[in-house]
């Protein structure tokens, strides 16, 4: 259990190879992320892909088939094995797999905003000008943040155990499959012998680890 929660810590913590390409906070419909840490017969892996991928929509789910749909995903995401299939001479078994949606509350900001600008009627109508400036700025960047707060991302974590891991020569991508609106997957991989990165396509769903 320890092994299997240091190799999670690992993938939570690799390089961000792919941050010369891709900032890291961009949230990019279509696009998911996998990181993948290999140390012997131990594959810890960490997943991350927008909402809008995985059930089509970001917005907070309130009807019974939204809510239905994000349970499905989060089932569907919680089986590794069917989503990035391994070698069957690997012979790879799921140790740990938990998936999660985050994301898709705004934060309630509003009360604190109004304080503000009542505060902002006070001053004189020199003082009341730049306020209203300020106001205004500030505005935006609530508007934003509640942009922001809107995005909805599906996260898992996997920790497999192979017991042939030499025969782990490829990942076929059975996601984009399951997954109709994702189209790539931006892959980190970090091993005894470094880190690199791929891009993954849905017109070409299979990871070379041999290469």
């Amino acid at each position: 259990m320890k092994r299997a929660l240091y190799f999670t810590a690992v993938v939570a913590a690799l390089p961000a190879v792919a941050q010369e390409t891709r900032q890291l906070d961009a949230h990019e419909h279509g696009v998911g992320t996998l990181n993948i840490a290999i140390e012997g017969g131990t594959v810890a892996m960490a997943f991350e892909a927008p909402g809008a991928d995985i059930v089509g929509f970001e917005y907070a789910a309130e009807s019974d088939a939204d809510i239905a749909a994000i349970d499905q995903a989060i089932a569907t995401l919680s089986a590794p094995l069917d989503l990035f299939v391994m070698p069957a001479a690997a012979a790879c078994t799921v140790v740990l797999a938990e998936a999660e949606l985050e994301g898709g509350d705004a934060h309630d900001e509003e009360d604190d905003h109004d304080d503000h600008d009542d505060h902002a009627h006070d001053e004189d109508d020199h003082d009341d000008h730049a306020d209203d400036a300020h106001d205004h700025e500030a505005h935006d960047d609530h508007a934003d943040h509640a942009d922001e707060a809107g995005h909805t991302e599906f996260h898992a974590e996997y920790t497999l155990n192979c017991d042939t891991p030499e025969a782990l020569t490829e990942i076929t991508f059975a996601y984009f499959d399951v997954f109709p609106n994702a189209l790539e997957v931006e892959v980190q991989i970090i091993t005894s012998e470094g880190a690199q990165a791929f891009e993954v396509a849905r017109d070409a769903p299979r990871l070379d680890l041999d290469g």
